[in-house]
């Protein structure tokens, strides 16, 4: 959940990848994106994940305001949260309602929260996935969710956690978290290693398993997309209709890198229906556990459309790690 959320934390769950839309602009090392020249072609590095910076410490005013909001109703339900509207808070400040009682909560772990969202102004309910009936996963650590990592990493499965912060449109807004689910996913490929085609990028692996991509000098842009698996694993076939975990990192062909989920930390959730083609007809089909080296014409792509720092009618290059698939 972001700082500045509008409706709670669906609002964001694709915010930093947008795959629809997916330039970042991970260029934080070098000039070009950390792109550089060898002998051998160019080179796509991922910038490493920067340490998050402190949040602002709650004022006495802000954890009284917190302190009287009324939280009914079991674990397990949507609750009814009241309070004497307007309510207002300088910084996200957050209160733990109900301890858990199931597995630890730790980071990179899959969680899936159901969640409630109020206006701070007058008391209306603006968002609720008990509702709906759709609860969100999203992996602790990811920067996507900044407002709950710090939060939830060292509770348990069951608590209940209740907040006050801005969102977008700078109203103040009260989000009631519960958390249904932990799964603890790997952070990189696992499987059987295989040969790639000669004559494509490359991938050379940091014991973390973040990749550096190398562009062969006489690299020819392809004109249909180019489905590279670099490891196998044993779990079942993704198909079009899932929502899967990855890590991924994302490069042009002269070396820049303009987006990656090893920049952010921490892998990525989305819908594979949600993204480009070229992630979407690359994706399916491959088995859990896998990584794949994409490469996705233009057309498969942005196509002509300018997209952050993806310029129009770019080739994009992609290594990815499939972690987990489940139904979207």
């Amino acid at each position: 959940m972001k700082h500045r959320t509008t409706a709670g934390l669906a609002a964001v769950a694709l915010a930093s990848i947008a795959l629809t839309g997916c330039a970042s602009g991970d260029d934080s090392g070098s000039e070009s994106g950390n792109a550089a020249a060898s002998s051998s072609g160019n080179v796509c590095e991922v910038t490493a994940a920067a340490e998050p910076s402190p949040a602002p410490s709650p004022s006495e005013e802000d954890v009284k305001a917190v302190d009287a909001i009324e939280v009914s109703g079991p674990v397990g339900k949507e609750p009814k949260v009241t309070f004497k509207a307007p309510l207002e808070v300088t910084t996200p400040t957050s209160r733990v309602v109900d301890e858990g009682t199931g597995a630890d909560l730790v980071e990179g772990a899959q969680v899936t929260i159901n969640y409630v969202v109020i206006a701070g102004k007058d008391g209306s309910t603006s968002g609720s996935t008990w509702e709906t009936k759709k609860p969100e996963s999203f992996t602790l650590g990811d920067p996507q969710y900044d407002l709950l990592n710090d939060r939830l990493i060292g509770q348990k499965v069951g608590t209940r956690l209740l907040m006050a912060s801005t969102a977008m449109d700078q109203t103040i807004q009260v989000t009631m978290v519960e958390v249904t689910e932990s799964k603890e996913i790997p952070v990189r490929a696992e499987g059987t290693e295989v040969a790639p085609k000669e004559g494509l990028p490359t991938v050379e692996l940091a014991d973390n398993g973040q990749p550096t991509v190398t562009i062969p000098k006489d690299y020819k842009e392809p004109t249909e997309l180019v489905v590279q698996p670099l490891v196998e694993g044993d779990g079942a076939e993704v198909t079009k209709d899932q929502t899967v975990t990855v890590q991924y990192a994302g490069c042009l062909l002269d070396g820049t890198s303009f987006d990656s989920s090893w920049s952010r930390g921490t892998p990525t959730s989305f819908p594979l229906n949600g993204v480009i083609p070229g992630w979407t007809n690359g994706i399916a089909g491959q088995k859990v556990g896998s990584q794949v080296l994409l490469v996705v014409p233009a057309d498969q792509g942005y196509g002509e459309q300018e997209n952050g720092a993806i310029p129009a009618n770019s080739t994009l290059v992609f290594v990815v790690d499939i972690l987990e698939a489940k139904a979207a």
